[in-house]
């Protein structure tokens, strides 16, 4: 996201060098000078301020994030109510299916992975907690805008590139629309190798009083996501975890 115009230079490198360090890991001054395309200078002095309040730690001429931002995630986390009722329903889907499990919440036009749950045969992605993804490509992602006020889908629609991540992706708004109403009707999407190739997903949302509070979906390989369990019985299993959750945040 390009910072505003009449933001703070200074903060706005600073939050330069963290994304920097959240992606590379551990860094040296002048090769993360080098990719932020700023003095040594300047990207010294935002790391040795970024250590001296804890946000940074130093070590052989490198800099990394210190744990201190684990504090940060887990309150975060933690923060969003459908994040307590919706962890033993995911862990109890991921036992009994034995894929994972996920759940996400829309933020910005993005998707945000806040929970996943593993049953023993799950698939190792590139998913984790805090993870964005973009929601025009992915089972809990269609489910969530399928489930957005008209308004919100259209500026979305109207605003959002819909990048092709792999040649199932649908980029074209206008088919996109059509699928999202079928999605409403039913309850519930399907991923077919959008996002990423041989694998599928069907999720469902989380509404509780009229308000959106994110999705969930199982997630697996083609050779276990096929047939009448990936056409009927992980949809009626993950729609009925998502009814749980609600009922679970509408009386608890």
């Amino acid at each position: 996201m390009e910072p505003p115009d009449d933001g703070i230079k200074a903060v706005g490198t600073t939050v330069r060098v963290l994304e920097a360090l959240r992606d590379g890991g551990t860094l040296g001054v002048t090769e993360l000078a080098g990719r932020l395309g700023l003095p040594k200078s300047t990207v010294y002095s935002h790391l040795r301020t970024l250590e001296a309040h804890g946000y940074a730690v130093a070590g052989d001429g490198s800099y990394q994030l210190s744990l201190r931002f684990l504090e940060y995630g887990e309150r975060v986390q933690r923060s969003r109510r459908v994040f307590e009722s919706a962890r033993p329903e995911l862990d109890e889907l991921a036992d009994e299916t034995g894929e994972l499990v996920n759940l996400l919440v829309e933020e910005a036009h993005e998707g945000v992975y806040l929970y996943l749950a593993r049953g023993d045969d799950a698939v190792q992605l590139d998913t984790y907690p805090g993870r964005r993804v973009p929601l025009h490509c992915t089972a809990l992602g269609k489910a969530v805008l399928a489930r957005m006020s008209a308004d919100r889908r259209e500026r979305y629609l109207e605003t959002t590139e819909l990048v092709a991540c792999t040649e199932a992706t649908t980029t074209d708004p206008d088919a996109l629309r059509a699928e999202l109403d079928g999605i409403r009707d039913r309850g519930y999407a399907f991923d077919r190798g959008e996002r990423a190739e041989n694998l599928r997903c069907v999720a469902a949302p989380i509404v509780v009083a009229g308000d959106l509070e994110g999705a969930i979906s199982v997630t697996g390989p083609l050779p276990r996501m096929r047939g009448e369990r990936f056409e009927e019985v992980l949809p009626t299993r993950v729609v009925d975890t998502a009814s749980v959750i609600e009922i679970d945040m509408t009386y608890s």
